[in-house]
């Protein structure tokens, strides 16, 4: 298995822990998809994405159209994706993905954070570079032969399919998303959720002493309202 496989493994447990934290996450996703692209998930894929995911958390539906109805109200702010990007203790490279409406608040609040648990937040592109950004699609694996699907998506860009007991993984390059997701639509393969991950190409091995230092950092930038994704080089 790839490194996709294992970076999937050792995160599992861990992404939309908290249930009240997911949907909060997908209801900036909505507001920025309808936004970005309109109402009408026959006509956005992006949001038709987002809708795949809320309902792969348990997302009543109810809180799916609503979510939609109010990004489509004129008086709905903006989010703005902002990327951080910074050090923990012990050298560990980490990105933060936010969706905020107040930029200089998320600021400052990242940056106490850092502050706080002796990291440095650090400027654009400092450790970008340092992690594969990626997207992946999970699809239903009953009646599929993942060997043949692997071969076929290949021409569309994806470097690694995996099956474990969620379904079918496919991981590709960031700019893929599109095609891949097109190609899958038109064969009617149901597609249980997608996303986009950053894959560290390097991981650090840490003590215990030390990594319980990294995660004190990590609880208090994931406990923000307005983070939606952390990543980190730890070995986990």
């Amino acid at each position: 298995m790839g490194r996709a496989f294992e970076f999937r493994k050792a995160r599992k447990m861990k992404r939309w822990a908290a249930m009240s934290k997911a949907f909060t996450r997908i209801g900036k996703d909505i507001v920025m998809a309808v936004k970005e692209g309109g109402p009408d998930p026959d006509a956005n894929s992006k949001l038709r994405a987002v809708i795949q995911n809320a309902k792969s958390v348990n997302m009543p539906k109810d809180n799916i159209e609503r979510a939609i109805k109010r990004a489509s109200d004129k008086s709905q702010g903006d989010y703005k994706e902002v990327l951080f990007e910074g050090y923990a203790p012990h050298g560990i490279a980490i990105l933060i993905e936010t969706a905020t409406d107040n930029n200089t608040r998320t600021v400052a609040n990242i940056r106490s954070y850092f502050n706080k648990c002796n990291g440095s937040l650090g400027t654009s592109g400092s450790v970008e570079f340092m992690f594969d950004h990626t997207c992946n699609f999970t699809i239903n694996a009953e009646g599929m032969d993942p060997e043949e699907l692997e071969l076929e998506m290949i021409d569309f860009g994806a470097e690694e399919v995996f099956v474990d007991e969620d379904g079918i993984h496919i991981y590709a390059p960031f700019e893929n998303f599109g095609a891949i997701q097109k190609e899958l639509e038109s064969r009617e393969i149901e597609i249980v959720s997608s996303g986009f991950d950053r894959i560290p190409q390097v991981t650090k091995e840490l003590n215990d002493e030390e990594a319980a230092d990294v995660e004190k950092l990590l609880e208090k930038i994931e406990e923000d309202d307005d983070v939606q994704n952390v990543f980190h080089s730890m070995q986990e």
